[in-house]
């Protein structure tokens, strides 16, 4: 697993599993094709890398790399994160940027809504009052 990934940076990934408690005996890792742009190398090799930890039912799956060792070490290191975010109970980035986009979307309270035309409306009156068309000289 190793051709393509520093040994140092493989200590650490192997470091921070072993603190997770992430075994190799409770991985599932199937190896498939990837898809997109790649054209031949892509639909050929089976690059892309599919891992499930069992315990939690996490699963991951990586193919951003044109090779199969890189993809299995930067699934593990994904694996790991979604993992420790898991376990420390924090809310991720991506967890995060979809709550926004959700309070975003969300329809106003009608109080919210009336609070938030008023405004507009004071906002329309001040700027119609320094508009050419209303003068206090004729």
């Amino acid at each position: 697993m190793d051709a393509q990934v520093r040994p140092d940076k493989m200590k650490a990934l192997q470091e921070k599993m072993d603190r997770l408690g992430i075994f190799e005996k409770d991985l599932i890792e199937k190896f498939v094709r990837s898809g997109g742009k790649g054209g031949q190398k892509v639909n050929k090799a089976s690059s892309c890398v599919y891992l499930k930890h069992l315990p939690t039912g996490v699963e991951v799956k990586c193919q951003q790399e044109r090779y199969q060792s890189l993809n299995r070490f930067l699934a593990r290191r994904l694996l790991a994160d979604k993992i420790e975010t898991l376990v420390r109970g924090q809310l991720s980035r991506e967890e995060q940027e979809r709550e926004k986009i959700r309070r975003q979307k969300r329809r106003r309270s009608r109080r919210a809504k009336a609070r938030m035309l008023e405004d507009k409306h004071a906002q329309s009156d001040k700027k119609f009052l320094r508009s050419k068309d209303f003068s206090l000289d004729e």
